[in-house]
């Protein structure tokens, strides 16, 4: 199964993984709306993948399977607090 990875510009540490590069068809509104101008990064073949660095490779199948798109958020920051 083969995905194309975009980049937000808007949110740093954001992606969107389609089932068809440029095919956006899938990714609601408001979603494309947050997520901004997407920046194609690259297309990997996830059947030849065990995992990926940041997320869970089964969600993401299972998500491109029933959705026809996964969005990963960047892992949350620990340990930095606002001492204003």
């Amino acid at each position: 199964m083969y995905c194309a990875i975009y980049r937000s510009k808007k949110k740093e540490g954001t992606y969107l993984y389609l089932v068809e590069k440029d095919k956006f068809d899938a990714v609601p509104d408001a979603l494309m709306n947050s997520f901004g101008q997407p920046e194609f990064a690259m297309m990997i073949d996830l059947n030849k993948r065990k995992k990926l660095a940041v997320v869970d490779i089964n969600k993401v199948k299972q998500s491109l399977e029933s959705d026809g798109f996964f969005v990963q958020l960047p892992p949350p920051r620990y340990g930095i607090a606002d001492h204003s």
